[in-house]
């Protein structure tokens, strides 16, 4: 057992002296590093413009798109607003339909209230017209925004839920 670590010593101490020498044969070569460069604080002259999100800007936005001649938004924009459309689609949910005086109309469940529509109701927060009603869904078209800023139409569904047991 002696044996063995006094040959383990032998080869620490040839480790030792390589490394050593390897110290004092390579230099390192770090360059300086440069000096910072002297920040100027500048003010902030926006502050005083106008904010790009505010909502008074978008209304006159909407206004302006509003005035236009052949424009699907114009109609929309001077009509008055129904309680449905403060709510997004995906809060509600057709838990039903019934006919009544042989029209169909849909029965909305939105936060936890009982709504009852028809064909022509407006719903949803982009401009849903209620197009037809069926036993399983209700189909409506909105306008929305699309990337170039043009308004266009497209058509959304609630489907029917099946209450969870």
């Amino acid at each position: 057992m002696a044996l063995s670590l006094t040959a383990c010593g032998g080869e620490q101490g040839e480790l030792s002296q390589w490394m050593e020498q390897q110290k004092r044969e390579v230099k390192p070569s770090v360059q300086p590093l440069s000096p910072p460069k002297k920040f100027n604080p500048q003010a902030y002259g926006a502050l005083a413009g106008v904010e790009p999100f505010s909502t008074q800007k978008l209304s006159v936005a909407l206004k302006q798109e509003a005035r236009q001649p052949n424009s699907l938004l114009a109609a929309e924009i001077n009509r008055r607003k129904e309680p449905l459309e403060a709510y997004p689609l995906d809060s509600m949910a057709m838990v039903g339909s019934v006919i009544k005086a042989g029209r169909p109309y849909a029965l909305l469940r939105v936060d936890n209230l009982l709504y009852q529509v028809k064909q022509g109701d407006y719903l949803g927060q982009n401009y849903g017209k209620i197009a037809k009603i069926s036993e399983t869904d209700v189909s409506l078209r909105e306008i929305v925004q699309d990337a170039a800023g043009e308004w266009t139409e497209r058509t959304s569904a609630l489907q029917l839920q099946e209450k969870a047991r």
